[in-house]
């Protein structure tokens, strides 16, 4: 405890300064945090965007340079930061950033909260990756003091994986103040010359494997033909986006597909979108759909783990089967054709934000984990 201002100095670390689902989540958690009862510090080990959002927002936020798990060379100089920034808790957002912080944690005698926001084993691994990457789940969440899960599938799956995984769940939450549907925005639509008569499908992501831009174009080129009003908006950078660009050039849809790559202003381009598209392979709790339903859109995700949680098919949302484009294009059909459906799944959308999933009761339950470590 800093006994000179009476406040718990909690360290929030992550990966990377990149702004993800994951990066989000620490974003709107350190801003909610009560400030009169914790003093947060977060620490990257890569910079970039999120380290300038941490800036204005009057968080100390510091890089530590390292692009791998189990990265030892930086284990001494994480250890000499969190003993000159007089940490109380360690809150380690993800697997890289946990394997990178523990041995430090641990070595002076400091209770660890590990978050997981989606398992770092998954299918589509080579079997041996995949082995290994279970193995060290399973050692790192037996030395941490609380590991959080962002879904209940996610605790499930932790579970089944190995015997005596122990995890709470606590959701993601939205920040219903920067997400809000009511207020005023730049226009989006205007500033990348998309009539005001199009369609808009908005897909906002990292062009990952995990999120499968590629089926996205292959939906949206089916999805055209009968509907030809529809323009999508695909927002983000990632290993897949040249072959994204290329799939919307073979497929000659490129004229009705705007590229851009992340940007900071999500509300902005959300409240330019009439349905946003997630066709992920698997989530732990989509913070992405969370928005884009906070933001009152209608929401069409994959069907796999987390997003179900959010997502009830038909009542706030669609849920196609991951990996199949026919599937999602013709959700984006019906959605295209009918307004009133549309307009219902909207207003459910913001309503289970509100009720569920806001970023103030995901930060008191947070807060209470944090409260129960400083006995």
């Amino acid at each position: 405890m800093d006994n000179l201002k009476g406040k718990t100095r909690v360290l929030e670390t992550i990966r990377q300064g990149k702004i993800g689902g994951g990066e989000s989540h620490v974003l709107d958690l350190v801003a909610s945090l009560d400030k009169t009862a914790f003093e947060p510090i977060v620490l990257s080990f890569t910079d970039g965007p999120m380290i300038t959002a941490l800036e204005k927002l009057g968080v100390p936020a510091y890089v530590i340079a390292s692009e791998k798990a189990f990265d030892i060379s930086v284990w001494k100089k994480v250890r000499k930061f969190i003993e000159e920034q007089r940490i109380d808790i360690v809150h380690v957002h993800g697997t890289r950033a946990n394997t990178n912080v523990l041995w430090a944690a641990r070595n002076l005698g400091l209770p660890v909260v590990y978050t997981i926001h989606g398992w770092s084993f998954h299918d589509g691994l080579h079997p041996l990756t995949r082995r290994l990457r279970v193995a060290a789940e399973k050692f790192i969440t037996r030395k941490t003091q609380v590991n959080i899960c962002v879904s209940e599938s996610n605790r499930q799956t932790g579970i089944k994986a190995f015997n005596g995984f122990s995890g709470v769940v606590v959701r993601n939450g939205v920040n219903l103040q920067k997400f809000n549907p009511d207020a005023a925005y730049p226009d989006v639509r205007g500033a990348y010359g998309i009539p005001a008569d199009k369609l808009l499908l908005c897909y906002i992501a990292r062009m990952t494997y995990q999120k499968d831009p590629v089926s996205m174009i292959h939906a949206f080129a089916a999805a055209l033909k009968s509907r030809p009003e529809l323009h999508l908006l695909m927002i983000g950078d990632g290993e897949l986006k040249e072959a994204a660009v290329q799939a919307a050039k073979e497929l000659q849809v490129e004229n009705h597909v705007t590229f851009d790559g992340f940007r900071q202003d999500v509300p902005a381009v959300l409240n330019a979108a009439d349905i946003y598209c997630l066709p992920s392979l698997w989530e732990g709790f989509p913070i992405g759909v969370l928005e884009a339903m906070a933001m009152g859109k209608a929401v069409i995700a994959s069907d796999v783990d987390g997003t179900r949680e959010a997502v009830k098919d038909g009542e706030n949302g669609l849920l196609v089967p991951a990996e199949n484009s026919t599937a999602l294009a013709m959700a984006i059909v019906k959605l295209a054709t009918d307004g009133a459906l549309r307009q219902s799944l909207q207003q459910n959308a913001k309503a289970a934000i509100v009720e569920h999933f806001n970023v103030t009761g995901m930060t008191e339950k947070i807060s209470a984990v944090y409260r129960q470590l400083c006995k």
